[in-house]
């Protein structure tokens, strides 16, 4: 624990992982906080309650994203527990729902993560599924799920061009449906972005909270190599009151 925390008090915290768009490092980025976080001694348990694009194995469907969650995390549940909605067409999840005649409702999704938050932790980590506004069906989306579950949340930027302007809409769709942005992360998918620093200071100015880390383009990402470029003690610190 940083010594500027050591007469702090720790206080839960729920983060809901949310992205400018699909395919930015959500998971990614989500796996290295919770190793980020255990490396400074807190607990963790991760969820991601819906997840399309899963595998048929012995053991049932799995989502990638799913288990390097499970196997980031401090707090071992079972698989089932982490993603109790696994739908194997990779495609939009209320659109691969609808196919199997499945209705996904924030209340129904709430519920089975309430259930798995009932186990103590410092940190629950939730994340979704693409962007903000991701429909879980034609009415609700994952927005509504992080507001049931009164989340804080944090925004993984992917950096390439038009970035600024999806982190800033991010941000203001956030900020409108009252929820916190606790923190976010710069995870540069496109290498070869012009002006790349330019555009980091543009959204540091811009986005009204902490950068918790800029994580370098990596063709194969670990997550104790994202842990190692992310603001630690920042991260850390926002746990304390």
């Amino acid at each position: 624990m940083p010594a500027t925390t050591t007469a702090a008090k720790l206080r839960r915290q729920r983060w809901f992982v949310t992205g400018t768009d699909t395919d930015v490092g959500k998971t990614t980025v989500a796996a290295g906080l919770l190793v980020a976080l255990k490396q400074h001694g807190l607990t963790t348990l991760a969820l991601k309650p819906v997840a399309a694009g899963c595998e048929t194995t012995e053991q049932g469907l799995r989502n990638n994203d799913a288990l390097a969650l499970q196997a980031a995390a401090t707090v071992a549940l079972d698989y089932q527990q982490i993603n109790p909605i696994a739908l194997e067409p990779a495609i939009a999840p209320h659109i691969a729902a609808q196919e199997l005649g499945l209705t996904m409702r924030v209340a129904t999704v709430a519920g089975y993560c309430r259930g798995a938050l009932l186990q103590r932790c410092d940190v629950a980590l939730i994340e979704g599924a693409g962007g903000w506004r991701v429909p879980l069906n034609l009415r609700e989306s994952f927005a509504d799920l992080a507001v049931a579950l009164q989340c804080q949340v944090v925004l993984v930027v992917g950096v390439k061009l038009g970035c600024i302007n999806h982190a800033l809409l991010t941000a203001e769709a956030i900020a409108r449906d009252g929820l916190q942005m606790v923190g976010w992360v710069a995870n540069i998918i496109d290498p070869n972005t012009a002006r790349l620093a330019e555009n980091l200071a543009s959204l540091e100015a811009l986005l009204g909270a902490p950068c918790w880390g800029v994580v370098e383009y990596m063709r194969e990402p670990t997550a104790t190599a994202v842990a190692a470029q992310l603001n630690s003690k920042a991260i850390v610190e926002s746990c304390y009151e």
